[in-house]
């Protein structure tokens, strides 16, 4: 599928380890990328799940390739089990999630998730719920600079909020490019040389897609699903994203923080491990893929494999 190019591909596949017969789930088919390539690396079956219709239309032509090994489903992924126990599937013998915007969403104007294009401000990944526009028009300064804050990491946020209170004043803000010239009349521009709109524009889209309930609902559903020996992929695109990653797969694998001897948890039976970590640190992309596709540049990406239960 052209237009979208799929990030750290060939080493979610190397990890993913696709075999003969099994079941995978791509959680967020966006354009195609990595359910194609599981498809090639064997004769599997992929369910994949994307909230976006506009995705779900587009992988038409992937299923007919595909014939009767490829089901795409509409909704969140963080419904996972209940969209897939929809289908037959309660078990799965792999999974991957890819957090970022596909190319079809960011280069469209009409969707309103980049301040590269004017358009409306919407942000929305499906076609329900709160637009950017809403929120952007309606919270308050506290909770503006909260949101922007938290989601964005972005020191300047009570300077946004305010430049955000003030302009709304004289008329609502409801394109991308309005709200974009804003947020940089707030924040001075880095050495870095990344546009000040970025990290508001990330909190915003964040906020109105709950993203980081989902990435956390989506990754345990998908755990809770692996059979033994399955893997599990996830990429991230910025630090809240692979925090949630690192701490879900590090529980899971019994690697996170053991309770104080105070603590009436350090009685309970000893916790057995349902992950193995496969990588101990993130995997990056190659200076060639960068050059190639400058979105991967802050790709992170960490596998893990289900542990047989204990007898």
């Amino acid at each position: 599928m052209s237009g979208h190019i799929p990030v750290l591909r060939d080493e979610a596949i190397a990890f993913l380890a696709p075999k003969d017969g099994g079941c995978y789930l791509d959680a967020t088919f966006g354009g195609g990328g990595y359910s194609e390539a599981i498809l090639e690396a064997a004769r599997c079956a992929v369910f994949a799940i994307d909230r976006d219709p506009a995705a779900i239309a587009r992988g038409a032509e992937l299923v007919a390739r595909f014939s009767g090994r490829l089901t795409l489903i509409e909704g969140r992924f963080g419904d996972l089990v209940d969209l897939l126990a929809a289908h037959g599937v309660d078990a799965l013998d792999g999974a991957v999630f890819d957090f970022g915007l596909s190319s079809f969403q960011v280069d469209d104007p009409a969707r309103g998730f980049s301040f590269r294009r004017d358009g409306p401000l919407d942000m929305r990944m499906g076609t329900e719920g709160r637009t950017a526009a809403d929120l952007v028009n309606a919270l308050d300064e506290h909770a503006l600079c909260k949101l922007i804050r938290t989601y964005g990491e972005e020191r300047h946020a009570l300077r946004v909020a305010r430049a955000i209170i003030r302009a709304r004043r004289t008329a609502p803000i409801t394109t991308t490019g309005r709200l974009a010239d804003i947020v940089r009349s707030a924040v001075p521009r880095g050495k870095d040389d990344i546009d000040p709109a970025t990290r508001s524009f990330q909190a915003l889209r964040i906020a109105v897609n709950d993203e980081l309930d989902e990435i956390a609902r989506g990754l345990s559903g998908a755990i809770d699903l692996l059979s033994p020996g399955g893997r599990i992929v996830a990429v991230s695109f910025h630090s809240l994203e692979d925090r949630i990653v690192k701490r879900l797969f590090a529980d899971a694998a019994g690697r996170g923080p053991s309770p104080s001897r105070h603590d009436p948890r350090g009685l309970a039976a000893p916790f057995r491990p349902r992950l193995r970590l496969i990588t101990a640190k993130p995997v990056v992309p190659s200076a060639a893929e960068i050059a190639a596709n400058p979105r991967a540049r802050s790709a992170r990406l960490r596998a893990a494999e289900r542990l047989a239960e204990a007898a």
